[in-house]
């Protein structure tokens, strides 16, 4: 064999080593990252979990489960339609356009037949609904609409065509900034909670590449942490590290999130309030761990939005004379803190499909910014993940928080935190066989069992009967309830 070619087939054989060798201690040291994040004995339950859901998943594939799975699936499928989806003799389901236009009376005519049709809904103006729906009064209805009716085609898109909109989008974000004490920050107003996240997911990310150089991002987040993190997470490409919480506790387990940071790290997760059980995460430690890796942390107020800043004006920060109930500090005053989410649409009583993404300054936002300049169209740039927005929701929003103002909330806060904690002192007083999760600071209590004989979930199930919605958890099995002005007003009847 010729030299040259004897050369070549070594330096091929060497490279297929050497590339075998970096696929081996890539993916050792990934590996090895997760059992260190997780643990041996975690990591070894995940995997025996992942296994039998496979299993579970091919043996439900073979033709003879495969039927029966799919008629099971059938019926509840029918179930959960005949619940949800309004029928009756004179229920109308209109597949195709009809063929001409209908009348303004016609069109009230048929949603009115639709309501009626489902009487056995939960009607939320009883305020026997957990969140959901966060109703500021009749009055400050009749304000949304109006402000809605005035710009319901506009598109903050096209600033130069509805310039009061984009002035009341930075008023919005202004006014929030200021609430979370960081007046010099910047934000964005998106669609909801969830796009909040996400963004604050997509910024962080992009900050880590350009800054750090973090090819695989990974984010650090408690178990109690909202859905939407692992869901940005999924779409943007991250691994998510989930950190069980202290069962008694119920905040985040800072030496398990300590753990789990590494060189990939590109955030960490805290909330003030979280969506399960209404408590709150130690933002002052988790902002320390932030500083010291020179990593994010996003705090998801999205539930506490227009409650916790107000609850030390309120005097109810300091929690009850045992300190049951403290609020601990978890705004941009934290050293560490570089985003917080806050619903609109939650207690700042706004219209339905508003929130406001904070950051610490504007540095960091451009992160979030997405834009194209080459694009045959012209040069295309958003703030957000959507392009077109509805202009009517902003101008609800503007109106609904001018219209509140700061006493209006303040009193709300109050009312509704006072709420919150009588129905959890009275349940920790008057009901052995439940306990409260936790210390919840604000509007959310959540309870579980502490009697075998007693099933949670079977006492929602009876609740509903009578009218009542609550949420129901796992980990422990509970229900929650999301205090709102029209369940206060129902709770001191």
């Amino acid at each position: 064999m010729p030299p040259s070619s004897l050369s070549r087939n070594q330096l091929f054989e060497h490279a297929k080593t050497a590339l075998f060798v970096y696929i081996l201690l890539r993916n050792t040291l990934k590996a090895g990252r997760h059992v260190r994040a997780r643990g041996l004995l975690t990591t070894i339950n995940e995997i025996y979990i992942k296994i039998s859901q496979q299993v579970i998943f091919l043996l439900l594939r073979l033709p003879s489960t495969k039927a029966k799975v799919e008629a099971e699936l059938g019926k509840a499928k029918l179930d959960i339609e005949n619940q949800l989806v309004p029928k009756g003799p004179n229920v109308t389901r209109h597949l195709a356009l009809p063929q001409e236009g209908q009348t303004l009376e016609w069109i009230l005519a048929e949603m009115d037949t639709m309501d009626s049709e489902k009487k056995d809904h939960t009607d939320w103006r009883k305020g026997r609904i957990s969140g959901a729906v966060y109703h500021g009064g009749d009055d400050l209805e009749k304000i949304i609409v109006a402000a809605y009716q005035r710009y319901c085609v506009s598109n903050p898109l096209h600033p130069d065509v509805f310039p009061a909109i984009r002035k009341m989008e930075a008023e919005i974000v202004a006014m929030c900034l200021r609430m979370y004490n960081n007046p010099d920050g910047a934000g964005t107003m998106t669609s909801g909670g969830t796009e909040s996240i996400i963004m604050s997911i997509k910024t962080h990310r992009d900050w880590a590449r350009e800054v750090k150089g973090i090819t695989e991002p990974e984010m650090v987040v408690p178990s109690s942490a909202h859905a939407a993190f692992d869901k940005g997470a999924a779409y943007l490409g991250i691994k998510v590290h989930t950190i069980p919480i202290d069962p008694v506790t119920r905040k985040a387990d800072m030496k398990g999130l300590k753990r789990a940071i590494n060189s990939n790290t590109i955030m960490l997760v805290g909330s003030t309030i979280n969506f399960p059980d209404g408590n709150q995460d130690d933002i002052a430690a988790l902002g320390a761990l932030a500083a010291k890796y020179k990593i994010g942390l996003h705090v998801d107020c999205c539930l506490g939005s227009f409650i916790v800043p107000f609850l030390e004006k309120a005097g109810l920060a300091d929690g009850n004379i045992n300190g049951k109930y403290k609020l601990y500090p978890f705004d941009f005053r934290v050293k560490g803190v570089t985003a917080i989410s806050c619903d609109t649409h939650k207690y700042g009583f706004a219209p339905k499909g508003t929130s406001v993404i904070m950051y610490k300054d504007a540095e960091l936002r451009r992160y979030q910014y997405y834009v194209y300049p080459d694009w045959i169209g012209g040069v295309y740039a958003s703030p957000s993940l959507s392009g077109s927005r509805p202009g009517a929701l902003i101008a609800g929003t503007w109106a609904a928080m001018q219209y509140m103002g700061d006493k209006g909330y303040l009193e709300s806060c109050r009312s509704i935190v006072t709420c919150a904690r009588t129905i959890a002192d009275r349940i920790t007083s008057s009901i052995d066989e439940l306990y409260i999760l936790g210390s919840p600071p604000a509007s959310v209590v959540a309870f579980a069992s502490s009697h075998p004989q007693v099933n949670v979930l079977q006492v929602g199930d009876i609740m509903s009967k009578k009218g009542w919605h609550l949420n129901a958890l796992s980990g422990p099995p509970a229900l929650h309830i999301a205090c709102t002005v029209s369940g206060v007003i129902v709770f001191w009847k």
